[in-house]
């Protein structure tokens, strides 16, 4: 299973969606001092900020928190909804406070996030669940300042992250994303678990648009428990709940492929494993880390 290229693995990580986190405060989650002293006892390095507000704000806190457990931090993440115009000063004061948290750590990557066309949890539809031609073109054009923004002030690249119940979602939404936006700018975060989870085909589009895949999210489907996702027309939170996204290798898309097409891309990727698990219980998260490392290694990923 293993691409050969034991000099040049990607860079493994995790993030605190694979211990249940999905909010910055909320008693369903873990304390934020138990989820960094887990993700390093499962052997990973890299991690992701997670919910601005989960891990400390403070920049020498976080920094000193992570150093003891000889983390780094590969990202930071936040939502955005450009398709809804003029909203820029307050994503920006937002997106801000992020970037600063994250350079100061060395992180150089924010992964960008649609806002979702209906409510997770309750499945309240709270917009149309297709955009049109002008929202479209709002959308491109705020994502595109944005990631100027963030290149010209912080030397941070902008990775936009496709997600199940957003706007951009399915393989022809992402494919009409990347033709709109700035190609320079703009470059994906592969989630290859939303991807199945829409329809797409996550080794098409890294063939199409090898330029556009800076940054990858691994983790699987259970393709029988989507059946009934889409069957009923479930929201994501609900999906999540039934056990949509599952530990590898037990779902799709095979990973294996998509990191050996990846790294020869470019060997310093960040793959950050992510298995959507809220709510759950604080001793489930640990031992699937551990061996979701241990397959990616066998995979032909590494711990750089």
């Amino acid at each position: 299973m293993s691409n050969g290229n034991e000099a040049g693995r990607l860079r493994v990580g995790s993030a605190p969606d694979s211990w249940g986190v999905w909010f910055p405060q909320d008693d369903h989650q873990p304390p934020w001092q138990r989820f960094l002293d887990e993700v390093a006892d499962a052997g990973y390095r890299w991690i992701e900020l997670g919910p601005y507000g989960y891990l400390p704000t403070d920049a020498k806190q976080l920094g000193d928190e992570l150093a003891a457990r000889e983390l780094t931090l590969s990202a930071g993440t936040c939502f955005t909804a450009f398709h809804r115009g003029d909203v820029w000063r307050e994503t920006w004061e937002h997106v801000r406070s992020i970037a600063e948290l994250i350079t100061a750590q060395g992180a150089r990557h924010l992964v960008v996030i649609p806002e979702m066309w209906r409510d997770q949890g309750t499945a309240e539809q709270l917009e149309d669940r297709e955009l049109d031609d002008a929202a479209w073109a709002d959308l491109g054009k705020g994502i595109d300042r944005l990631a100027k923004a963030l290149h010209e002030e912080y030397g941070v690249q902008l990775q936009f992250h496709p997600h199940a119940d957003s706007h951009v979602d399915t393989q022809p939404h992402v494919e009409r994303f990347l033709e709109m936006t700035d190609p320079e700018l703009v470059t994906l975060c592969l989630d290859t678990g939303h991807i199945a989870y829409c329809g797409g085909d996550n080794l098409d589009l890294i063939r199409k648009y090898p330029e556009r895949i800076g940054y990858l999210h691994l983790k699987q489907v259970d393709p029988r428990v989507l059946e009934g996702v889409q069957a009923e027309d479930l929201p994501f939170g609900p999906a999540v709940q039934r056990g949509v996204m599952c530990e590898p290798p037990n779902g799709v898309p095979e990973l294996a492929p998509i990191i050996e097409a990846t790294a020869d891309l470019d060997a310093a990727m960040f793959a950050i494993v992510e298995q959507d698990l809220y709510p759950c219980d604080n001793d489930v998260p640990l031992p699937i880390a551990r061996r979701t490392r241990q397959y990616l290694t066998r995979c032909g990923a590494g711990l750089r």
